[in-house]
């Protein structure tokens, strides 16, 4: 009976997804007033003129009252079923049908107002399952089944078919976008030309910018969730200045990080033998932040580097150079927990130098000509003029290792040297010529070269003479964990994201006066906020690897202030309900937490359960998307400057 019970259900969802309804009768329940908490008014039968129907609605009452079902008569506390993996489609819907002036338009007639021939849109059915959905959401029911419209969304969306786990940032942007072109009031849209904004003030042309959106865009979308803000590009070859007016829909803002400081420490050889190794641990800016400049300059204050002298730094693993850091000083600085570095202070000669880098291994571990390498490799640098004897060279090389001898060993130096050197490549897997110390250097060419590879193999009495334990023994790299930092403020994510920066390399700008693509600075401002303001705080990150930033974020929840930012006055606004997301990339689970305003009260919606909360704990790391909702200060609002041009005062400041 059961089974016969859902199959029926089913059914009949399946039938209203076919043909949705939408609107009101011509009797429009003043919903304005029980959304705020006042009296209510009964939903009338729906008739949809562009499809044809005319559908009987449940008698309810949508803010006050009782029905079957009902959760003691309150309205807007229903939950929604998950479908599998639709949680992040059940927090969107959620947060939107908890947003008032939007929920108020779906209950009201808004028949005239849906766009079936914009080829942009969803043939208006979009809106019209969204609607249906909201009404349901509303009629005082414990649990709704979103069948209909997720049918609706996979059919014009098919990147949400499926139930694979999504992201409900990008269905809130799909959705908002679709629900505007399914009702643009605007049945054909005018081409008009942008005039030349050379010269001209900023306020004139952002109001010539909004008007021409406008005239080609006006929903009840436009009307309460877009703003603008205003874009200034600078060449950097010549520059010129670019400044334009865009609208904007929601605001991504990125987690800036505080300047995480982290340890690292560094052996620091010298590249001549004039001193001993000396480990150094230094504070540089944390893992996302660092550079090699920064490490090569808190390592030079701390070495006390002379002004002839510079830092070779390298990253050692598997008793080779892996990596040489010194060489692109503002890459970043990549480290990873275990690595090991190592520095070598290098005398600055004139002219062009070679690097002569030097690998360990032992006579007693040569098989054939393979050698087993020990301990961190050895730097030295050659002038210009190289060295022609072989003597010449096992000399520098005995100077350079000199600070491992022992000091009992110090006043009783053997005769000969105690290592033979072989030529190798920078990896040592192959070993080409063994040098003999007392013979010239013909085949082998120390005139300037970058990097010069020597195997340095110690006989084995050589270990009785020197200490290599500072060789053997660099320091691994620590990495602060960076998933979880300390609280930044959401004006700070907003300072970040209006930050002047270049543009990346794939994304270059032409520049009309060059004629040329240029990675020009970019800078965005606000210009003018919507009545609804959407924070999307962007968390995930997909670039060499996936990570989500556990940061909590400290929000407003009552008065956020945004006059600083803006050249217009603008009333505070009011959080009113979240988008959460618990756990890591590509899986977790969302929730949203929402404001039933005529209640002037917070619930946790969590698919289909239901259940009041404190607003002392909307602050989470879970936070992913922020509602706003303006608020009115006193009963005479500032005149609307754009009123007379036609535009609408919904979305102007």
């Amino acid at each position: 009976m059961g089974q016969e019970v859902l199959s029926e259900n089913w059914a009949e969802e399946e039938r209203l997804a076919v043909v949705p309804l939408e609107g009101a009768s011509a009797s429009t329940p003043d919903v304005s007033v029980g959304l705020m908490g006042g009296r209510s008014s009964d939903v009338s039968p729906v008739k949809h003129q562009n499809f044809g129907l005319e559908v009987e609605k449940e008698n309810d009452d949508f803010f006050g009252g009782s029905s079957s079902g009902s959760r003691n008569g309150s309205r807007g506390l229903a939950g929604l079923q998950n479908l599998g993996n639709t949680c992040f489609m059940n927090s969107a819907l959620q947060c939107l049908a908890h947003t008032p002036e939007l929920v108020e338009y779906f209950l009201q007639d808004y028949d005239d107002e849906i766009n079936p021939a914009n080829p942009l849109g969803m043939e208006g059915e979009l809106a019209v399952a969204f609607g249906e959905l909201i009404r349901k959401l509303w009629a005082g029911r414990e649990v709704v089944v979103p069948r209909p419209f997720k049918n609706k969304l996979s059919r014009f969306a098919p990147q949400f078919s499926g139930y694979n786990q999504h992201d409900s940032q990008e269905l809130l942007a799909f959705l908002l976008d679709g629900l505007h072109e399914d009702l643009n009031r605007v049945k054909s849209k005018p081409y008009i030309e942008v005039k030349d904004i050379d010269g001209r003030p900023d306020g004139e042309v952002a109001d010539e910018y909004w008007a021409i959106h406008k005239a080609r865009n006006n929903s009840i979308i436009v009307d309460l969730f877009q703003g603008q803000y205003k874009s200034t590009l600078v060449c950097p070859v010549c520059a010129k200045v670019s400044v334009t007016f865009d609208p904007f829909m929601y605001l991504s803002l990125p987690l800036p990080e505080k300047q995480q400081l982290m340890s690292v420490a560094v052996t620091v050889f010298s590249g001549d033998g004039s001193a001993s190794p000396e480990v150094h641990t230094v504070q540089i800016p944390g893992p996302k932040q660092a550079r090699p400049k920064d490490l090569i300059h808190a390592l030079s204050v701390a070495c006390t580097l002379e002004e002839n002298e510079y830092l070779f730094v390298v990253e050692v693993y598997n008793n080779r150079i892996y990596r040489v850091i010194s060489e692109c000083p503002s890459a970043p600085l990549s480290l990873a927990n275990g690595d090991r570095l190592a520095a070598f202070r290098l005398k600055s000669f004139p002219g062009k130098t070679t690097k002569l880098i030097l690998y360990h291994g032992t006579l007693e571990e040569t098989i054939g000509k393979q050698f087993k390498l020990y301990g961190s490799p050895l730097v030295t640098a050659i002038p210009e003029a190289g060295l022609s004897e072989g003597a010449e060279l096992y000399n520098l090389v005995a100077k350079v290792v000199s600070p491992l001898r022992r000091e009992a060993e110090v006043n009783s130096s053997p005769e000969d040297w105690p290592f033979r050197l072989f030529i190798t490549d920078d990896k040592a897997s192959t070993v080409d010529l063994l040098i003999d110390p007392h013979m010239p250097l013909p085949t082998f060419n120390f005139s300037p070269r970058e990097h010069r590879y020597l195997i340095l193999v110690w006989s084995p009495s050589a270990k009785d003479q020197y200490g290599f334990k500072e060789l053997e023994n660099l320091a691994p790299v620590t990495i602060p964990d960076s998933r979880r930092r300390e609280p930044i403020s959401l004006y700070a994510c907003l300072e970040a994201f209006m930050r002047e920066e270049p543009l990346g390399p794939d994304d270059m700008w032409f520049c009309p006066k060059c004629k040329e693509h240029r990675q020009a600075s970019k800078k965005l401002d606000l210009w003018r906020l919507p009545e609804i303001l959407v924070v999307h705080l962007k968390r995930f990150s997909y670039s060499r690897y996936s990570n989500k930033l556990e940061t909590l974020v400290d929000f407003p929840v009552h008065d956020l202030d945004l006059s600083k930012y803006v050249s217009h006055r603008t009333d505070p606004y009011e959080l009113f309900a979240v988008s959460n997301h618990y756990g890591g990339v590509g899986g977790g689970h969302y929730t949203a937490y929402a404001k039933l305003c005529n209640e002037n009260k917070w619930y946790n919606f969590d698919d289909s359960c239901v259940n009041p909360m404190s607003p002392d704990s909307i602050k989470t790391t879970a936070a992913y998307v922020l509602f706003y909702r303006r608020k009115r200060l006193g009963t005479n609002p500032a005149p609307d400057p754009c009123v007379s041009r036609g535009v609408s005062s919904l979305s102007m400041i």
